[in-house]
């Protein structure tokens, strides 16, 4: 059973997808710092000095100072400035993968629509069979090709 395990472990598809899952972390920490700390602020200031992840409804109708505030009374909350930084964190992702996938699907049409390699071989035909381009004779019949 650990044979078949470790097997599977090392099969090139489990490893790229371990890879994948690291990469796809960290990735998310990057762009959820580019929103927190990079996008968010100047989006705040632009309307009206707004800090998003302090917007909340307080769902029992007590008025609150701030969310900690809320929280720490154990007031259920709608945290829709949260919410706001999550859609903008979701959205930046989408558009670095179909930028991605688009550059692949360009490079593939790309190397797809080069011209096909010469043919290296031809069809004898006296016999029929396929011969190299290069052949003096044909190595079926052993007849003499001309030119």
């Amino acid at each position: 059973m650990l044979k078949d395990f470790k097997a599977f472990v090392m099969r090139g598809n489990v490893l790229d997808l371990a890879v994948a899952v690291i990469m796809g972390a960290s990735f998310g920490k990057v762009i959820t710092s580019l929103v927190n700390d990079i996008i968010m602020p100047p989006l705040g200031l632009l309307f009206g000095k707004v800090d998003f992840s302090s917007l909340f409804v307080s769902l029992t109708g007590t008025p609150y100072a701030s969310l900690a505030d809320a929280q720490a009374a154990g007031a259920p909350t709608l945290n829709y400035g949260v919410f706001i930084k999550a859609l903008v964190d979701l959205l930046i992702v989408a558009l670095v993968i179909f930028l991605m996938i688009r550059a692949v699907t360009r490079a593939q049409k790309s190397k797809a629509s080069a011209a096909p390699p010469a043919p290296t071989t031809k069809e004898f035909p006296f016999c029929c069979s396929t011969i190299s381009l290069k052949a003096t004779r044909c190595p079926q019949c052993t007849s003499e090709l001309k030119g």
